[in-house]
């Protein structure tokens, strides 16, 4: 009796760990936009607390905030910094990138864990000719003040775009960039390639879904669609997220850039403001992404996506549409809008002592 007991007791806690492991890893290709355009947000000190607490291990800076840049020192969270599109003139010059790294990464380096800087973002050359134009050297100059400081090898120098640029993205394999964004992105794309950089890109199924509900339906672009909705040179797309994705790799491809692999910098979904913009939506299509980033592509398969979620709260000062203030995963009090799970310790217990059939429930569910 004692050894049956023992065995059982061995067994929950054994599919207990695995369990929880898998719980880890598929949250740690997962991290946070931290925007900070909000008069009632909480000081950065209890923002890094909160997302200790929360096991969100990566985060995206859109700037070098120098009290959030404190706050995330020895906090072990892995940090993708921005440098704004304000900067990206002055960095084009080597001397004020070299400056701009010196005062904003290295001396914080390496209590700070830099993962990537983002030097720019979304910047377009169909929007902004007289911006677009300081992408390239800001990016390349960028570099090499981190190569200069022997880190090319643990921060990567990349920017990130939005899918304005893409020309097609249907079917996926059929992805292309536009015609009139190839001068410019064709460049960079080749720098990162060299570089061996990923692409970063902020993709939006809410945006695409609400430019064309007619042929795009909810479930989706929402992650809930029961079988493949697309079927494509034999892989088959439940979900929007896949398929954009996927165009973006087939762009890329297109491009001459096979090799070239691409991080999801921003993506999220409003819980109000517009059309299809709920808290019901919102939570399914957050508590579905964090899941479905575990296991790649149909096009590439098996590798888990790194994605950083839009955005840590909702920000009542930033313009635009409605919906720009409502993408927020916590509401500025620090009060969670979803129940969303990063691991972590505590999951980690839950698990272990849960009931043997719990445990096999939640298994499933990954």
């Amino acid at each position: 009796m004692a050894m049956a007991t023992s065995l059982t007791a061995a067994i929950i806690l054994l599919t207990g760990l695995f369990t929880a492991n898998l719980e880890v890893t598929g949250a740690e290709s997962v991290g946070v936009c931290y925007g900070m355009l909000g008069s009632n947000l909480p000081s950065k000190w209890e923002v890094i607390e909160l997302c200790k607490s929360n096991n969100i291990k990566r985060m995206r800076l859109y700037d070098p905030n120098q009290a959030a840049l404190e706050a995330l020192k020895g906090s072990n969270i892995e940090v993708m910094l921005g440098v704004p599109n304000s900067d990206l003139q002055s960095v084009s010059n080597p001397s004020n990138a070299q400056s701009w790294v010196q005062r904003n990464v290295l001396t914080y380096w390496p209590s700070v864990r830099f993962r990537y800087i983002a030097v720019g973002n979304e910047v377009s050359p169909i929007n902004d000719k007289s911006l677009s134009q300081y992408v390239l050297p800001a990016l390349v100059n960028i570099f090499n003040a981190v190569r200069s400081a022997g880190l090319q090898d643990q921060i990567k120098v990349s920017t990130a775009i939005d899918m304005t640029l893409i020309g097609n993205s249907y079917p996926p394999s059929a992805g292309s960039f536009r015609g009139d964004v190839r001068s410019y992105l064709d460049p960079i794309i080749g720098h990162l390639a060299w570089a061996k950089t990923p692409l970063l890109a902020n993709i939006y199924s809410y945006f695409s879904y609400i430019g064309n509900p007619r042929d795009i339906s909810l479930a989706y672009a929402l992650f809930t669609s029961p079988s493949p909705i697309v079927w494509d040179q034999g892989r088959g797309y439940q979900n929007l997220f896949d398929a954009l994705l996927d165009a973006l790799y087939s762009a890329l491809e297109n491009a001459g850039q096979s090799s070239l692999d691409v991080v999801v910098s921003e993506s999220g979904w409003p819980s109000e403001g517009d059309f299809a913009a709920s808290v019901d939506n919102a939570r399914t299509y957050l508590t579905k992404l964090i899941s479905h980033v575990q296991g790649g592509t149909p096009k590439r398969p098996g590798k888990a996506i790194e994605t950083y979620l839009f955005a840590l709260f909702d920000e009542n000062q930033k313009t635009g549409a409605a919906t720009e203030k409502h993408f927020g995963l916590f509401s500025p009090n620090k009060q969670p809008k979803y129940p969303l799970s990063f691991g972590g310790e505590k999951k980690k217990r839950d698990l272990i002592s849960t009931e043997h059939n719990e445990t096999i429930s939640l298994k499933s569910d990954m």
